[in-house]
């Protein structure tokens, strides 16, 4: 296989030879796919498990849904047990669980929102903007002219494209090239740089003309097809790539420890792996409170929330032979490193004495840590 330069990040990569497939050579551990989760294999918050979308949620890692309805679709990792294209093993799949007559402030779209610092390079809103490829395998029960959009963090600017599904219930490879916008605001620091959203049905009001930059909030490209509009219709994708350049080339296979990681600097998730298992030990301060730290596996993007389970039924604090219920729990001291956090139970715990937060006879049992973009 040829190999190419890529001068913007000096690494050796094979020359697209007309599909996108998984790297065969070296598992890369560069930065050259700006998307995060591309070929959807981190699924920490629902293990696989399937839902109903609901606005501003993420459900696969980085990756998000974005609607004016909420529960109109199903969504979840590999959604509907069809195969993955050659070369991949996981897809993000969504059919809708509930048609929707689309009104002309309506809008429904899978996103991925990208860090400023993962995108400074390119330039964006400056007179030495850089040009970039998306490429991604896409699979539908229904034909057309699809839509997507390139947009930035205000709303201001976005640049709606199409795509076509000549085939239903097929594979098929997508390749857009978009030349780097010269105006506008795209942060470069630690908040949302380039968002992309794949459109599933969006009004009037949200859509516009295709193949130009423009300024306003825009979620679709005129004219795209309705997915949400079909009851039981499906979009599954995955294989996504952001790359500097004109062209296409092959998919960016991170190690699954070096995904992980990038995962977790957005979302971290304890506990689920056993019954009792232990997500960090501290000290009571009080007969209803225990505090502990909690060391996060890598720097989070921006001090985090928290999220977790039932705590009354999933949760508790255990002293020498001792266990008691949760009732709530919360961050005390917010870091981007090593959180303090406690856990309130009605009554009964010795002051300054050491102690546990563990799950409680539950493998349903989660704490996570959040800092999406």
């Amino acid at each position: 296989m040829p190999i190419v330069l890529d001068g913007s990040l000096g690494v050796t990569t094979p020359m697209y030879n007309g599909s996108i497939t998984a790297n065969a050579v070296t598992p890369s551990v560069n930065m050259k796919n700006r998307i995060i989760n591309g070929a959807m294999v981190i699924d920490q918050r629902n293990a696989g498990a399937s839902s109903l979308a609901s606005n501003s949620t993420y459900y696969l890692d980085r990756w998000g849904f974005f609607a004016s309805q909420n529960n109109k679709f199903n969504i979840g990792q590999n959604l509907g047990s069809v195969t993955p294209p050659a070369g991949f093993t996981n897809y993000l799949g969504l059919n809708v669980a509930s048609a929707v007559s689309v009104a002309s402030g309506d809008y429904f779209s899978v996103a991925q929102k990208i860090e400023g610092f993962n995108i400074a390079d390119l330039g964006w809103g400056t007179a030495n903007a850089k040009t970039v490829t998306l490429s991604f395998q896409v699979y539908s029960s229904l034909t057309g002219t699809f839509g997507a959009v390139f947009r930035n963090s205000s709303n201001a600017r976005a640049y709606p494209f199409t795509y076509t599904i000549s085939s239903a219930n097929t594979w098929t490879s997508i390749s857009v090239t978009v030349v780097g916008d010269t105006t506008g605001t795209w942060n470069t620091n630690n908040s949302s740089g380039i968002e992309i959203w794949w459109n599933l049905g969006a009004g009037s009001t949200f859509s516009t003309t295709a193949g130009a930059w423009a300024a306003g909030n825009f979620t679709a490209p005129t004219g795209a097809t309705s997915v949400v509009g079909t009851n039981g219709a499906t979009f599954y994708i995955t294989g996504v790539q952001l790359e500097v350049g004109s062209t296409a080339t092959s998919f960016d296979y991170r190690p699954y420890g070096t995904e992980l990681a990038l995962c977790q600097r957005y979302y971290v998730q304890f506990l689920g792996s056993n019954a009792y298992e232990q997500l960090c030990i501290g000290m009571s301060s009080t007969n209803q409170n225990g505090y502990c730290v909690v060391p996060l596996p890598v720097t989070m993007r921006s001090t985090p929330t928290l999220t977790y389970s039932t705590v009354s039924t999933t949760l508790r604090w255990t002293q020498l032979d001792n266990s008691f219920n949760g009732t709530a729990i919360a961050i005390d001291q917010s870091s981007t490193k090593t959180p303090q956090i406690y856990l309130t139970v009605a009554s009964g715990m010795t002051s300054y004495r050491t102690g546990f937060i563990t799950a409680n006879n539950s493998t349903s049992a989660y704490v996570g840590f959040s800092s999406e973009l």
